[in-house]
């Protein structure tokens, strides 16, 4: 295989799902995408991120759990995850909640559920817990996408 046809390939895409995406899955997101920066992996591994029924807002404990770890969410917004992007996936990654849309027969690749607690109406302490059982699961999921993207 030639250089130019391996950096053709795409990189593998990888979606962080719950319902309400305020919580667990902007956490995920934002330390993900962190996650690869540090690694330098921007051109092997996309993520991306929704719910099936977003919140209007991501939630204001979430917000400064993240902004202790240096990572700004007051900006973002929760978005809903279409069946189209869902079908585009390698990885869907779900939370823990009822995504009951996000069906697996739907996508190619493999779904897992993390099994998170929410961390809506938690207290700080309890949102700063899920925030780093989420940031050991991003680094080991990005050890197993780094062996397995395509290069």
């Amino acid at each position: 295989m030639s250089d130019s046809t391996a950096d053709a390939q795409e990189p593998l895409l990888a979606a962080f799902v719950c319902v309400q995406n305020a919580g667990r899955s902007q956490i995920a997101h934002s330390l993900a995408e962190r996650e690869r920066a540090r690694r330098g992996v921007e051109d092997r591994v996309e993520f991306l991120t929704g719910g099936t029924d977003p919140a209007d807002e991501v939630h204001p404990v979430v917000v400064e759990a993240m902004d202790e770890v240096g990572i700004d969410l007051s900006g973002r917004t929760p978005r809903e995850i279409t069946p189209a992007e869902i079908e585009t996936c390698d990885v869907v990654i779900t939370m823990g909640c009822s995504a009951e849309v996000v069906c697996p027969a739907t996508w190619r690749g493999d779904s897992r559920d993390w099994d998170l607690v929410d961390p809506h109406g938690r207290d700080l302490d309890a949102v700063r817990d899920i925030r780093d059982e989420i940031e050991s699961r991003v680094g080991t999921l990005l050890d197993e996408l780094e062996v397995g993207a395509r290069v």
